[in-house]
């Protein structure tokens, strides 16, 4: 994640989030093929959120 400029954490954090939305939709529908996406999906968000807060932290 350090090494990734702004803006492609960004399009990181926007893809993940929608990629997401679609694993919980398709879930409800039948069984997920792989039941630790989600959290998986989640432990990426949480890490670009934390290394852009790290960014605004720094610059301040």
């Amino acid at each position: 994640m350090t090494t990734k400029t702004d803006q492609e954490l960004v399009k990181l954090l926007a893809d993940t989030r929608a990629l997401l939305r679609t694993e919980r939709f398709a879930a409800t529908g039948a069984r997920a093929k792989d039941p630790n996406s989600p959290k998986k999906l989640r432990a990426v968000i949480a890490r670009v959120l934390t290394e852009q807060h790290a960014r605004v932290l720094k610059a301040a």
